[in-house]
């Protein structure tokens, strides 16, 4: 299909370069003679609706720019130009905002440095802050394969500090590479923003997790990866769970399982994204209060996984596997207040059933919180130190679990592996 002369035009390029979305759909507009009220019409909002997304320079709602640029022909290289971060520049002043896709004022922004304090030092948190506000200079430090690599590994052993230090310079490069405009690096670059909101959101920087989610969706949008599309689908739909926006997170899931059962199932890849998908509509729909969606689901991820190996190989997407299915209902369970049913969905889950130190440490903490709830201070203590052995920063870095913890120093000081829990979260016993 060929590209309009409109999108070679100098003034095109320069709104591109801009960072003028709304501008370039205007100028995509102007040219088709469309009103405001007939685009707004074929995307069905008001027209006021279509004024405010062009007049704006920040994006608030990323899928109705995605559904407009589409609509009047904006090519998608030229929309990536203009929604990616600025390009390095030397001695530039950090701006509040970390992203083009959303708006937080100075106070959110201490508080959400503050809050991320005790999981990681705030200089590594500030440091991948600037790198969403302005792309570092590409760093050279190797193939990006491998350091994503090695930031996979040091997601899955719970390293969360090195984690942030590394993410910065991968970003970077990242963006680099997608110069190229092949679709294999915009994947690339997609799973690194990918990574960063599964750590972000772990570390309960919902803020800055939902501007990396967005990115990474925009990223695999735009690679045509159905696989890396779920992947990012995936984690905006948990950053919308913990922004307490459950249905939008419902939707998003299940378009995205949709679009992987659309496939056709036909290889292990696809069912694992399947199943995965599934699990994670599962336990957002326990959360929402849904309570048949989501035994149903969870019934449905067990089915699909039937056919997967009990243990996923080396560098799949999604490794989830029969065990991880049943960890998943011991969430599932529990965020429906079912602790009893949780426990018994966990009763005969072992360790060695999960082949990274982070899951491990998931099965030690999910049935933390099932005991928890169960009024078990002894096994909920038991259960967190299991996870502490696997993996210390699931338990210190995630605000949930180390809720729990300090629960249970004020409240069961006495009870048996309580004081050895301290001991080991505190300050003075990390290491």
């Amino acid at each position: 299909m060929s590209v309009d002369p409109l999108w070679s035009t100098p003034k095109a390029c320069a709104l591109a370069e801009q960072r003028c979305p709304g501008a370039l759909i205007r100028l995509g507009r102007e040219h088709r003679s469309w009103t405001l009220a007939a685009l707004g019409d074929r995307l069905g909002c008001s027209p006021a609706t279509i004024s405010r997304l062009e007049r704006r320079s920040r994006v608030v709602d990323l899928a109705l720019v995605h559904r407009a640029a589409q609509e009047v022909g904006v090519p998608r290289h030229i929309l990536m130009s203009s929604l990616a971060p600025p390009t390095a520049k030397a001695a530039t002043a950090t701006r509040v905002t970390a992203s083009p896709y959303a708006e937080e004022d100075p106070m959110r922004r201490r508080t959400l440095l503050t809050a991320t304090a005790a999981a990681g030092p705030v200089a590594l948190m500030t440091g991948l802050d600037q790198a969403l506000a302005d792309t570092p200079a590409p760093s050279g430090k190797g193939p990006l394969d491998d350091r994503m690599a090695t930031a996979r590994e040091l997601y899955d052993k719970g390293a969360h500090s090195r984690l942030l230090a590394a993410l910065p310079g991968l970003i970077a490069d990242g963006h680099a590479a997608v110069s190229s405009r092949r679709e294999l690096d915009q994947a690339r670059l997609s799973s690194v923003y990918s990574l960063a909101a599964a750590v972000l959101t772990k570390l309960g920087s919902y803020g800055q997790a939902r501007l990396t989610a967005d990115r990474a969706r925009t990223w695999a949008e735009v690679s045509g990866s159905p696989l890396v599309s779920a992947a990012a689908a995936r984690e905006l739909a948990i950053v919308l769970r913990h922004q307490d926006r459950g249905e939008e997170a419902q939707r998003l899931m299940t378009t995205a399982a949709s679009a992987i059962e659309a496939t056709g199932l036909r290889t292990d890849a696809s069912v694992s994204a399947y199943a995965q998908m599934l699990c994670t509509l599962a336990y957002t729909a326990a959360r929402g209060g849904h309570r048949a969606d989501a035994l149903a689901m969870t019934e449905e991820a067990r089915r699909a996984a039937r056919r997967l190996p009990t243990a996923a190989p080396a560098g799949r997407l999604f490794p989830i596997s029969p065990a991880a299915v049943d960890l998943y209902a011991v969430g599932v369970h529990w965020a429906l207040g079912d602790a009893g049913a949780a426990l018994e969905a966990g009763k005969d889950l072992r360790p060695a059933q999960f082949p990274t130190a982070e899951r491990k440490a998931r099965m030690g903490t999910d049935m933390a919180r099932a005991w928890w709830a169960w009024g078990r201070p002894e096994q909920t203590a038991r259960s967190l130190f299991d996870a502490y052995r696997a993996s210390p920063g699931e338990v210190r870095d995630r605000p949930a679990i180390r809720g729990i913890v300090d629960e249970l120093v004020q409240r069961h000081p006495r009870t048996s592996g309580v004081r050895e829990l301290q001991a080991a979260t505190s300050p003075r016993g990390r290491h």
